[in-house]
């Protein structure tokens, strides 16, 4: 079973990575309008965001394959619809928009099912190295997924990388649908939407910890908006140009899977501290496009943040695993999502208008402070977060118990 995970969710991100840059050289080569471009891409993110507290109450009520079934196939039909429109030569942005925004909906309702489908497959013992390899897997997506598309779109069309994406998730929903798993089990007295997404509130507001920690994270998302939007600019404009930000970006994709590899081997006591430590690093390239350093330095620092990312995502799945019960972690991760997912693009849309205001320099200066203070509170605010050493000794008891 968990080898069949492992390759369903390795394929729907590769099918995932894909979409971003099919999209933009299509609407680009259809308009040539970044505003076009604009709506198309909101459009998948907006319905993300509205659906995901919808989501995770159903990712709690139902059978996680069977979620990411139903979403697969979604993205599967969407992606199949927007590869017949370019095919054909349609080329209608509305028509795009509106696919899009279906694969939004089908994200959203994925989202919190995928780690509720690997803590129901996989033992916890194996949680870290399996988050690790999933996290891998993601990384090498997004660094050659886009080359991938560029080329397809290249050589043929970009609606034959839409059709790529298309048949991947129609390889991962099967493989994913072959996953079997317990039949949720429901509290007494739980019914209505409105109660259980009252209940996954309530599991977020009890745990102090995690709400602080994906509170740093959300400031996380949206300094690292800033930095997405403002260091192509200065490469651009002060350093040397558009290779020295092609530098930069590839060496943090570089850093982002050198951390997945390197995450479930670090000596940690504490996965939580890892986290949060690991977060705080992305204060090293926003220090250092304030002076602004040269390029290499840059993408020195970036190679660092970006490695602390790839840390954070499999030891993040992997606490929030532990410390969550099964019965409540759609809905809590559908939280976790909605702040992370809301903060980023609010990043990209006002890093030109702040820097504006404050200049380049001391709005990186103090987004770097932000999210050193931000995410290292979470530790401080919560010194009895679940420790590991109390941990270790709790689950062999229960593993006797079961």
């Amino acid at each position: 079973m968990t080898n069949r995970l492992l390759a369903g969710r390795s394929l729907s991100a590769l099918a995932t990575a894909l979409i971003p840059t099919t999209l933009t050289l299509a609407v680009l080569r259809v308009t040539g309008s970044g505003q076009a471009l604009g709506i198309v891409l909101a459009s998948e993110l907006i319905p993300l965001l509205v659906f995901l507290p919808v989501a995770g109450v159903l990712a709690d009520r139902l059978r996680p394959e069977r979620v990411t079934l139903l979403a697969d196939l979604t993205r599967a039909l969407a992606q199949a619809g927007i590869a017949v429109e370019l095919l054909l030569g349609v080329n209608r942005v509305l028509d795009l928009a509106v696919l899009a925004a279906v694969g939004g909906v089908a994200i959203a309702f994925g989202m919190p099912a995928a780690p509720r489908l690997v803590v129901s497959v996989v033992p916890p013992a194996d949680r870290l190295r399996v988050n690790a390899r999933l996290g891998a897997a993601t990384s090498l997506s997004s660094m050659a997924a886009p080359a991938l598309a560029g080329w397809i779109a290249l050589v043929a069309a970009p609606g034959w990388a839409a059709a790529l994406s298309a048949a991947l998730f129609v390889c991962s929903a099967l493989t994913l649908g072959g996953v079997r798993t317990e039949r949720p089990r429901r509290a007494d007295g739980r019914g209505t939407f409105g109660a259980d997404l009252a209940e996954g509130w309530r599991e977020v507001k009890a745990r102090p910890w995690f709400l602080a920690s994906v509170l740093g994270h959300g400031v996380w998302h949206f300094m690292a908006g800033l930095f997405l939007t403002l260091a192509p600019l200065t490469a651009v404009r002060a350093l040397g140009g558009e290779a020295d930000w092609v530098l930069i970006a590839q060496a943090g994709t570089v850093g982002m899977v050198a951390g997945v590899f390197v995450a479930p081997r670090l000596p940690l006591r504490s996965k939580l501290v890892g986290v949060q430590v690991s977060a705080a690093m992305y204060v090293l390239p926003m220090l250092a496009l304030a002076v602004p350093l040269p390029a290499a330095a840059i993408a020195g620092a970036y190679f660092l943040a970006m490695f602390g990312l790839g840390v954070l995502s499999p030891l993040w799945e992997t606490v929030v695993s532990e410390e969550i019960p099964e019965g409540a972690l759609g809905r809590v991760r559908a939280f976790d999502g909605l702040i992370s997912f809301a903060s980023r693009p609010l990043g990209l849309a006002v890093a030109a208008p702040l820097a504006g205001v404050t200049g380049v320099a001391w709005l990186m200066v103090a987004g770097g402070v932000l999210v050193v203070a931000t995410n290292l509170a979470a530790l401080v605010r919560a010194p009895q977060a679940p420790a590991e050493d109390e941990l270790s000794s709790a689950r062999p008891r229960a593993a006797r118990r079961r």
